[in-house]
């Protein structure tokens, strides 16, 4: 007796708008049980680069999302994040590339950023990574304005020196004190319970869920 064939389930391809093969890695982490397959440029062979000319992290964010989009013709999900000083007023923020935040590696943003707080005393240097995630769906000619949105941050302290070797951007000198911990000293899976982007993709995740279903055939 033949059985029917079974076809396998639909699970819609979510492109990660990043050419950074740590970030891609990352959201895998992050979006695990999205029911979404999650993929990076170079698995579509796509190759590109998105100027950043957004004023907040969500515009950025949406900038590389429908940019990645319409380029692969695949639900495309972007991140921006940054550092947010409260003694330097919130920078350097999401316009750190505009107001002289930028060095050339990590090395000099972190001492641009400890020059900057040299005269500021423990107490004050408190701070925040801030992270927004977009995703967008595609439509026959682009992204179809369907869109969700999450927002993360993590509180911590700037330390006086750096600590720690793994992470990236200001992670030596973003101090944990609930942790006791900068974090360039936690692992990756200690990382991703506590990161702005973990809290980020933790809110994303159901409405992913949600928007899958909805692609279904």
């Amino acid at each position: 007796m033949l059985r029917p064939y079974c076809y396998p389930p639909f699970v819609p391809r979510l492109l990660i708008a990043s050419n950074n093969p740590g970030k891609v890695r990352e959201m895998r982490e992050l979006l695990a049980g999205c029911d979404w397959k999650v993929v990076a440029p170079r698995d579509v062979a796509l190759e590109l680069e998105v100027a950043e000319t957004g004023r907040s992290y969500a515009e950025n964010a949406r900038l590389k999302a429908e940019a990645f989009c319409r380029a692969a013709g695949l639900a495309a999900l972007a991140d921006d994040s940054g550092l947010e000083v409260d003694a330097l007023g919130g920078e350097p923020g999401p316009l750190h590339h505009e107001r002289g935040w930028d060095g050339r590696d990590d090395a000099e943003r972190i001492a641009i950023l400890l020059r900057a707080l040299k005269d500021v005393p423990p107490e004050g240097r408190t701070a925040r990574y801030r992270a927004v995630l977009v995703a967008v769906l595609p439509g026959p000619e682009g992204p179809d304005g369907r869109r969700v949105e999450a927002e993360g941050a993590c509180e911590g302290v700037i330390a006086a020196e750096p600590a720690g070797a793994n992470g990236f951007g200001y992670d030596p000198v973003f101090y944990l004190p609930s942790l006791g911990k900068t974090m360039a000293q936690l692992s990756g899976a200690e990382k991703n319970r506590i990161s702005h982007r973990a809290v980020a993709a933790a809110k994303l995740r159901e409405r992913l869920r949600e928007m899958a279903v909805s692609l279904s055939p």
